[in-house]
């Protein structure tokens, strides 16, 4: 581990590890994401920014479903 590398980066790198290393826990996995998608994979395709206007989205949402 490289002491630049920060925890995040450190969590992937062990994540893409753990995947090579079992294959078909990965094959599992693909079949049943759409049933148990993770926030986290979510959060972290759309970056800090884009979880913030998620979070507001739905919030506005909820507000004008309550109000109508």
């Amino acid at each position: 581990m490289s002491d630049k590398e920060n925890l995040d980066e450190r969590r992937e790198r062990i994540r893409q590890e753990e995947l090579k290393n079992n294959p078909t826990g990965n094959v599992g996995d693909a079949f049943n994401r759409t049933n148990n998608s993770s926030l986290v994979d979510l959060v972290a395709g759309v970056g800090w920014k884009g979880a913030g206007i998620l979070i507001l989205i739905i919030l506005l949402g909820v507000m004008l479903y309550l109000a109508i």
